[in-house]
């Protein structure tokens, strides 16, 4: 069963009175070689257990229970449920669980599925979910890697780099958890319905030590103040953020790290973020 395939699609639907739903961003795919180029960079094996979430109708799920030991795909939407179980009916490493991956404790997921396996994802991603989900399997540290095809406009400042137009707060984050890669585009006339943007596919890979020493709790309040206000300089945003340093005592900080004081937050990669935080809880300014 060909299930990128349109003729195959339309009944298969069909015979199970599927209507997609525009609320959970449903697209399903029709190109064969985007599930197969997607599980093939998601560094499988068989010690392998891979998390998706949201399989659809399972052409992706097909190809990653063909290089994994165990997939475990789960699925929001109940009327899918009947439809995987027939498509995925011939690969009995497969397991389906009906839940929203927003709410469900990944630990447990972990604990009850995953024992003996080296845990990655890999997904075609809900476009209304894509940064909530993404934070919540990297702050849980579960995954080794995280292979997943999202809006390319996500996709673009996820794995921005600093001075750029994409570049922001959810970059640096993404940048410290993680080694990103920016790895194909995918076109809108490879699904059904066809999406109005073209997605992209990206793939985490999991840092074993962050890349800078900082705090990381003061880092990030740093980096979410500079980016507050894009159309500012950073001394302002960090005046107008942290009210109790005098504006002369952050403008030596910055001028002491070899900056020019009009400068913004987005010229600054993760590790002029991290000397600039170090210097400021240095000077005794609270974070």
């Amino acid at each position: 069963m060909n299930l990128c395939n349109i003729q195959t699609i339309k009944p298969l639907l069909a015979r199970h009175g599927f209507h997609f739903s525009k609320s959970l961003g449903q697209n399903f795919l029709t190109a064969s070689w985007v599930p197969e180029d997607i599980a093939a960079s998601a560094d499988l094996d068989m010690d392998t257990v891979a998390l998706e979430i949201g399989p659809g109708i399972g052409c992706l799920t097909i190809e990653l229970a063909k290089r994994a030991q165990k997939v475990v795909a789960v699925e929001l939407d109940r009327a899918l449920l009947p439809v995987l179980a027939e498509t995925l009916q011939d690969y009995p490493n497969t397991e389906v669980i009906h839940g929203d991956i927003l709410k469900l404790d990944l630990q447990t997921l972990a604990a009850e599925h995953f024992a003996g396996l080296r845990p990655v994802v890999c997904a075609n991603l809900p476009y209304n979910i894509t940064t909530p989900t993404l934070t919540k399997l990297i702050d849980s540290g579960l995954f080794e890697q995280i292979t997943v095809m999202i809006q390319r406009e996500v996709a673009l400042r996820l794995c921005a780099p600093a001075g750029s137009s994409d570049y922001g707060a959810i970059s640096l984050y993404i940048a410290y958890h993680t080694e990103p890669t920016l790895l194909f585009d995918v076109p809108p006339d490879c699904f059904i319905p066809a999406p109005k943007v073209t997605s992209a596919v990206i793939t985490l890979k999991k840092r074993t030590v962050p890349p800078v020493d900082t705090d990381p709790k003061a880092l990030f309040r740093v980096i979410k103040l500079a980016f507050a206000q894009r159309r500012k300089t950073l001394l302002n945003c960090l005046s107008t953020g942290l009210p109790h340093a005098s504006k002369a005592d952050l403008s030596n900080i910055i001028e002491s790290l070899g900056h020019d004081t009009r400068i913004r937050g987005e010229t600054l990669d993760l590790t002029a973020f991290s000397k600039l935080t170090d210097a400021l809880l240095a000077a005794g300014i609270a974070l």
